[in-house]
């Protein structure tokens, strides 16, 4: 029996989340015959961390598994992991892994090593501050598309599809990626900028784009980003195999096959979007997805809405926009590659990837600059809290430029070790008293 696994990591009280993800785990494995490991990754505070335990622990039963880790325990994983795969600098191995701040993309790679170790051919993830849509009363759960093509050869797949867009040549590649989008609030919480100044929040999302874009195409692309999948009720299922948009997708909302052993997230901290880089990866290697419309609701949790969460959420963005000028480059590199990123079996090629990543470090930082300049200007433009901020953020700028350096040269270093660390883990018990079962990732 095929094994999966369907992941959520929090750093907030999510009980509500919990119940609902456990009610879509008894969901796969009742529809689809597969076993399922529910594994939580929490970093909440004790209080929170006790109530979730019991909503995880409550969504048990013979064909779902749970495992709720808080730090101390993922910690304790990953050095037997870093251990067995005897890389270089353990600690800070470590550290690229579990952080002290806030990292989108190492939450989810610890998911990736622990499900290696739990034998899943899939990996499902959700997110915290989202529910599911309903139809006719009932959840409507993503991992229903994810697990119809999630590893199966492209030309098996389209049986399960809609409709089908994908080149015959890509045929006989696996389908590495399902996913949907989002309904409900931005998924960049800077809809108070686009309400109350269109054009300036044009000019901070249009230094998402590449420099070198005409002003058209950078107001373009803010017209669209974050707005996720729009606001129509669902009606009825409709999926896609193709080469997935990007843009279409979202990491509440998505399932990997294989992709996720090759190639880590950029671990950056306090970073949004950090961990948003294989979908571009599986684009640019032309390897199959499923778009399907299963979207998830996505709302903002009061902590945002706090002082210190408006000027922790701000700098994430800030961030996000800095990392562009390296992202754009190993963006450019992998869509020129194509196909040449995959071997003979269809694997990522991830020392390509690892050199794409350490040539973008030793880019000219002036773009960045002047993507300081604008955020500056603008966010004094907006006033109040917006201009305060941008006092802070003058004050960092040249911190700001040499950490969106430094990331990316940590998404090298973790690349690079990337593969020992998958294999290492699927030689390492999650729990240390427990023996691990004798069972092989598919």
């Amino acid at each position: 029996m095929d094994r999966i696994c369907l992941t959520l990591p929090t750093n907030r009280e999510c009980t509500a989340t919990l119940t609902a993800l456990g009610e879509e785990a008894a969901y796969a494995a009742d529809h689809f015959g597969v076993e399922v490991d529910l594994l939580i990754l929490d970093s909440a505070a004790a209080p929170d961390r006790a109530r979730h335990a019991r909503a995880a622990h409550a969504a048990a039963g013979e064909h779902v598994t749970v495992h709720h880790l808080d730090e101390a325990a993922q910690r304790d994983f990953l050095r037997r992991v870093i251990d067995r795969a005897g890389l270089p600098k353990p600690e800070l191995m470590l550290d690229l892994m579990l952080p002290e701040r806030l990292s989108y993309g190492a939450c989810t790679n610890r998911a990736f090593l622990l499900a290696a170790a739990l034998g899943c051919r899939s990996v499902h993830r959700r997110d915290s501050d989202s529910r599911y849509r309903t139809h006719h009363g009932e959840p409507v759960y993503p991992i229903h598309h994810e697990l119809l093509s999630l590893g199966k050869r492209a030309r098996d797949a389209a049986d399960a599809v809609t409709e089908n867009s994908l080149d015959a040549h890509h045929a006989d590649k696996p389908v590495v990626m399902a996913g949907a989008s989002f309904v409900g609030e931005l998924s960049v919480d800077i809809g108070e900028i686009r309400a109350a100044a269109p054009d300036i929040y044009r000019d901070i999302v249009g230094l998402w784009a590449p420099e070198n874009w005409s002003a058209e195409e950078k107001r373009e692309l803010a017209d669209i980003s974050f707005l996720g999948a729009g606001t129509d009720p669902f009606t009825g299922d409709h999926s896609t195999l193709t080469l997935v948009d990007p843009m279409h997708v979202d990491m509440c909302n998505i399932g990997f096959h294989r992709i996720q052993e090759d190639v880590p997230l950029p671990p950056a901290t306090d970073t949004i979007g950090s961990d948003y880089f294989l979908f571009h990866l599986a684009r640019s290697a032309t390897l199959p997805g499923v778009l399907h419309n299963r979207h998830i609701v996505n709302y903002y949790t009061g902590e945002r809405r706090t002082d210190a969460g408006f000027l922790a959420y701000q700098t994430r963005f800030v961030k996000f926009l800095l990392s562009m000028l390296h992202l754009h480059h190993l963006y450019d590199r992998m869509a020129h590659a194509g196909p040449a990123l995959l071997d003979g079996d269809d694997r990522v090629r991830a020392a390509d990837i690892a050199l794409f990543a350490r040539e973008s470090a030793h880019l000219d930082p002036a773009e960045n600059l002047r993507r300081l300049t604008v955020l500056d200007r603008s966010y004094r433009r907006l006033g109040g809290r917006y201009a305060a901020f941008a006092d802070r953020l003058a004050t960092q700028r040249a911190r700001l430029l040499d950490e969106a350096r430094r990331d990316i040269e940590d998404f090298a270093l973790l690349t690079e070790a990337w593969q020992r660390l998958i294999t290492a883990s699927a030689a390492t018990a999650v729990h240390p008293a427990a023996r691990r079962p004798d069972r092989g990732r598919r």
